[in-house]
C-alpha cells in the first residue's frame, strides 16, 4: 500500500481549504498524479527487481549540442563494440549479445536509429535531421555476471530504454516552481537589454497590460517574443523559455502558447496581464506537468549535452547564460540513490547525471583537459546541488562522431596543434586552430559572470565540420572520442 508522508497530506489539506475552485482542481490533480505514480512505481520496481531490470536513460541537449548524433553513435557502438574498450563488460567479453527490441511504449515515437546511422556513415555522409519531440529506443543486453558466483549463474538480460527529448523541454521544468511574475521579471532582467529583444520590447512599450484582453494584441506580443527567443538561441544563448515556443508542434497558435513576459503592474479582471498569468499557469499544468509525469519522472540516468565550444565562440554572455541554464536544469532533478524501498515509497530518483561537452574533435587532444576543466567549472553550481543530494555526476569532453584528424603545423615560428576536416559551410578541407583554451577556467568564467561583452585577451574561432566518410570494419561502430567512458559511467554498473 502507498502512503504520503503526514506533513505532505497536512499541507495539501490546508492548501485545498484556502484555495479557489481552479486551484482546488490543480491540487486534486497533483494528489491523483502522485498516487498514480506511486502505484506505477511499485509495480514497475517489483517487476524489474525479480525479473529483467530496465534502465531508463534520458538524453537531452541544449541548442546545437548534437543529441541525435550522440544517441545514434551510442547505439551503434553498443551493438558493435570494437571501439568501446572503456566499457568494462565489453572489454571483459561478458556481453554475449546486444539487440534492438520493439519500441516498448506504444504512445511514443521510435527513435529513427537506422535512418540517422545511414545519414552519418553513408558514401556521402551528412548530419542527420534534428529531432523536435520525444522518442524512444530499447536495447537489450545478454550479460554474464562477474564475481565469485559468476561460474554458477547464467547470463542475465538487461534492457536499456533510451529516451530522447529536447533540451528546451527540460528547461521548462524549472517553470513549475515559478510564478508568472517571477518568470517575467527574470526574463526581462536577463534579456531585456539585448538587441535580439528590441522588436519585442518596442511592442511591449506600446502595450498597457492592464487594458482589457485583446487577442490581436496578445498574439502580436507572443509572436514578437517567439522571434526574440529564436534570435537569442541563434546568438548562442541557452536559457530560452518557454521551450515549446521554439518547438510548438500541434500547440502552435493555442492559448497555452500565446503569452509573453510583462512588467509589474495592475492586473484587473479580464485584463491582458491577468489572462497572460492564467495562460502561463495553463502552460505549466497542461504542457509541462504531463511531460514530467509521463516521461521525465521515470528516468534513472541522465545525459545533458552542451556545446561548450559554441558558447565560448559566442562570447561571455553565452557562457554565463549556459551556466545559469545548467543550474536551473539541476533544480528539476530529484537526485539520489534508487534503492528498492525508496522506489516503492518515494518514487524514482536520478542516480547518475553526465554533463558532456560535445564536439571535442574540434580540438586537438592536447586541449581536451582544458575543455573538460571549463565544463566542470561551468557546471560547479549545478553539480554541487546533485552531489549533495546523493546523485553521482560527471563532466566529460567527448565527440559522439569523430569528424577530424589531428596534425601539427608551423606558423609564424610556432608549432600549432590543429585538426583537419571538411567544413560544413563550404565543403573544403581545412586545418583549424581555434585558439588556446586557458588552463585556468576562471579566465573565462570571471568575464562571463561580470557581464563582459567580449573576451579581452583571446578570440576563439569555431567552425562546423561535416561528417567524414568512414570505412567500418566488422564489429566496429562509428569513430568517437570517449563515448565508451560515457557508457561505462552511465550503465557500466548495471552490466555486472
Amino acid at each position: 500500500m502507498c502512503h504520503f508522508p503526514p506533513p505532505l497530506v497536512e499541507r495539501a489539506v490546508r492548501a485545498y481549504v484556502g484555495a479557489g475552485q481552479e486551484a482546488r482542481d490543480v491540487i486534486i490533480g497533483d494528489i491523483a498524479d502522485g498516487l498514480t505514480r506511486s502505484v506505477e512505481t511499485t509495480v514497475r520496481t517489483v517487476s524489474e527487481t525479480f525479473f529483467e531490470p530496465v534502465v531508463r536513460l534520458g538524453v537531452t541537449g541544449l541548442s546545437r549540442a548534437g543529441k541525435t548524433v550522440f544517441i545514434t553513435s551510442l547505439v551503434a557502438n553498443l551493438l558493435d563494440r570494437g571501439r568501446m574498450p572503456a566499457l568494462r563488460a565489453a572489454a571483459d567479453g561478458r556481453i554475449e549479445t546486444v539487440w534492438l527490441q520493439p519500441q516498448p511504449d506504444n504512445t511514443v515515437p521510435r527513435f529513427r536509429f537506422e535512418d540517422h546511422l545511414a545519414a552519418m556513415t553513408g558514401s556521402d555522409p551528412v548530419w542527420p535531421e534534428s529531432t523536435s519531440g520525444i522518442s524512444e529506443l530499447r536495447l537489450s543486453f545478454r550479460v554474464r555476471p562477474n564475481g565469485l558466483l559468476a561460474g554458477f549463474q547464467g547470463a542475465n538480460t538487461v534492457h536499456l530504454d533510451i529516451v530522447d527529448y529536447p533540451g528546451e523541454w527540460l528547461l521548462d521544468l524549472a517553470l513549475l516552481d515559478q510564478s508568472f511574475r517571477d518568470w517575467s521579471d527574470a526574463v526581462l532582467a536577463r534579456f531585456g537589454p539585448r538587441a535580439e529583444m528590441a522588436g519585442f520590447m518596442e511592442r511591449l512599450a506600446t502595450t498597457d497590460p492592464s487594458d482589457n484582453l485583446d487577442e490581436p494584441t496578445a498574439s502580436g506580443l507572443a509572436e514578437r517574443y517567439t522571434e526574440a527567443l529564436t534570435a537569442l538561441r541563434a546568438a548562442g544563448l541557452s536559457n530560452c523559455t518557454p521551450g515549446r515556443f521554439l518547438m510548438p508542434g500541434d500547440l502552435k497558435g493555442s492559448p497555452a502558447l500565446t503569452f509573453a513576459p510583462l512588467p509589474p503592474g495592475n492586473a484587473p479582471r479580464n485584463s491582458l496581464a491577468r489572462e497572460f498569468e492564467r495562460r502561463f499557469e495553463a502552460y505549466k499544468r497542461e504542457v509541462v506537468r504531463p511531460f514530467f509525469r509521463e516521461h521525465f519522472a521515470r528516468i534513472d540516468r541522465q545525459v545533458v549535452l552542451v556545446d561548450m565550444l559554441g558558447a565560448i565562440h559566442s562570447g561571455p554572455a553565452a557562457v554565463e547564460d549556459m551556466r545559469q541554464a545548467l543550474a536551473d536544469i539541476l533544480s528539476t532533478f530529484r537526485p539520489g540513490r534508487n534503492d528498492f524501498l525508496r522506489q516503492i515509497f518515494l518514487g524514482k530518483r536520478v542516480e547518475k547525471i553526465l554533463f558532456a561537452a560535445t564536439k571535442a574533435d574540434h580540438l586537438h587532444h592536447a586541449q581536451h583537459d582544458e575543455l573538460t576543466a571549463i565544463a566542470a567549472a561551468v557546471l560547479r553550481d549545478a553539480r554541487t546541488r546533485a552531489d549533495f543530494a546523493g546523485a553521482e555526476t560527471e563532466a566529460m569532453a567527448l565527440a559522439a562522431l569523430r569528424t577530424t584528424t589531428e596534425d601539427r603545423v608551423e606558423q609564424g615560428g610556432r608549432t600549432l596543434d590543429v585538426v583537419r576536416g571538411r567544413l560544413l559551410s563550404t565543403g573544403k578541407m581545412v586545418a583549424m586552430y581555434p585558439g588556446r583554451l586557458p588552463e585556468d577556467p576562471s579566465k573565462l568564467l570571471n568575464p562571463a559572470r561580470s557581464g563582459a561583452e567580449r573576451w579581452l585577451d583571446a578570440e576563439y574561432a569555431i567552425e562546423g565540420f561535416a561528417p567524414r566518410e568512414v570505412s567500418l570494419k566488422p564489429g566496429d561502430g562509428p569513430p568517437h572520442i570517449r563515448l565508451d567512458r560515457a557508457a561505462e559511467f552511465l550503465i557500466g554498473d548495471r552490466l555486472r
